[in-house]
């Protein structure tokens, strides 16, 4: 089956300007691109109305399993197995409807979950973007007592190296360690370093040999630092990276990606909760950290660092489905125009995932979004579902055009 897609301006996820013309899928890949008025013989036909065809967004930051999207608010972190399950399917079709055909996770909160969702996206049992899966965030006590993830294998290189072991035989593709501390959950604990040298090595050379990656939550330059020697594909937060962090992340840039996750943080200092719920200290921390990234994201990204969109939704009150208001952040925060924040959610979100993503171009997969208005003008629009006129992944179209196809 060849299908056409005419009449439309293309984005194609480079950079480059859009330009008039049409695009030819078959089967799941794109298979030609064409400039003007050309347009190819096919089996049906799509008009686009002159509205903006682009490539779907690759969420980075993803964790499907914090329960709250738009559709259903839960006002607990940890939900029951069952509960827990239903939340992270729905969570995969919410953030499809939204626009992102690939995620990355950033770790779950119940083991295996991913696993099995990922393979039942894949199977096309249920909707949501090809997902990089990930096992329980683990991260063990740190010296002020910190807990922000799991450890059920214990301590040292042995266990580290078990660890992956057991990531591996599970189906894990990417494997979440917290480095650091929160200062949102704790105060004062962001320095804390809650590895030993030892076992950020072992994970490392283990993840090599398994071939596995590794997403780290980092904070403090010397967290950074620990996570690049491990060989981390991606770094979250960085938000007290100093002179000489940024150094070492800027040497990596080739290997190692970057994101900032100030979705969280945006929200965070925007929220209104009842007078029963204590965000002092979290909004504290979200007012410094983007202070400290405001500075941090223009200086990496102008010496080529690979920074991403993706920011910790899932909580009540930054609910999964809000993720495409990233752009607008890397444009009002970071100094991006709306034509770079859009690369970063497409064309570096694909190299992230190794895939043949985030482009419009031959040979790669027809993941596709038709959007009523310019996101290069306006990045804003993309947070509204219904401007997405069509969602297509992999060739299938999960939202068709309200127009007939011919």
């Amino acid at each position: 089956m060849r299908t056409l897609i005419r009449n439309v301006r293309i984005f194609d996820g480079t950079g480059q300007a859009p330009f008039d013309g049409s695009v030819v899928v078959e089967g799941e890949r794109i298979v030609a691109v064409e400039h003007g008025s050309t347009e190819p013989a096919a089996d049906e036909v799509i008009d686009g109305g002159g509205r903006t065809l682009m490539p779907g967004m690759v969420e980075a930051h993803t964790h499907l399993t914090w329960g709250s999207s738009v559709e259903k608010i839960y006002h607990q972190f940890i939900l029951p197995p069952d509960e827990l399950k239903v939340a992270a399917w729905r969570n995969a079709r919410v953030l499809l409807d939204h626009g992102f055909t690939s995620a990355y996770s950033a770790g779950a909160l119940g083991d295996g979950i991913e696993v099995e969702l990922a393979a039942a996206i894949a199977r096309g049992e249920t909707s949501g973007p090809r997902l990089v899966p990930s096992t329980l965030e683990r991260s063990p006590e740190g010296a002020e007592g910190v807990d922000t993830g799991d450890v059920f294998n214990g301590r040292g290189a042995a266990a580290m190296r078990d660890f992956v072991r057991y990531c591996k035989e599970s189906g894990v593709k990417s494997l979440k360690l917290v480095i650091s501390g929160e200062d949102a959950l704790k105060p004062g604990t962001a320095q804390d370093i809650l590895y030993t040298d030892e076992e950020m090595e072992a994970a490392g050379v283990a993840a090599r040999e398994a071939g596995l990656w590794i997403a780290t939550h980092a904070y403090s330059p010397r967290a950074i630092e620990l996570a690049l020697e491990a060989g981390a594909r991606i770094i979250y937060h960085g938000s007290y990276a100093d002179a000489g962090a940024v150094d070492r992340m800027a040497a990596a840039k080739d290997r190692t990606f970057y994101a900032p996750s100030p979705g969280v943080s945006i929200a965070a200092l925007e929220a209104t909760p009842p007078p029963h719920i204590d965000m002092s200290h979290m909004k504290a921390s979200a007012a410094e950290r983007m202070e400290l990234e405001a500075k941090i994201v223009p200086e990496l990204k102008r010496r080529g660092m690979r920074i991403l969109i993706g920011g910790d939704y899932g909580f009540p009150f930054n609910p999964i489905g809000r993720n495409a208001r990233d752009l607008q952040i890397f444009v009002e925060h970071f100094g991006y125009t709306p034509t770079e924040a859009l690369v970063a959610a497409t064309k570096l979100g694909g190299e992230l995932m190794d895939l043949e993503v985030g482009q419009i171009r031959p040979g790669y997969l027809a993941d596709l979004l038709l959007v009523d208005g310019d996101p290069t003008v306006d990045v804003a629009i993309l947070q509204d579902k219904n401007r997405l006129a069509m969602i297509m992944r992999n060739g299938q179209l999960h939202k068709a055009p309200a127009e007939a196809v011919a």
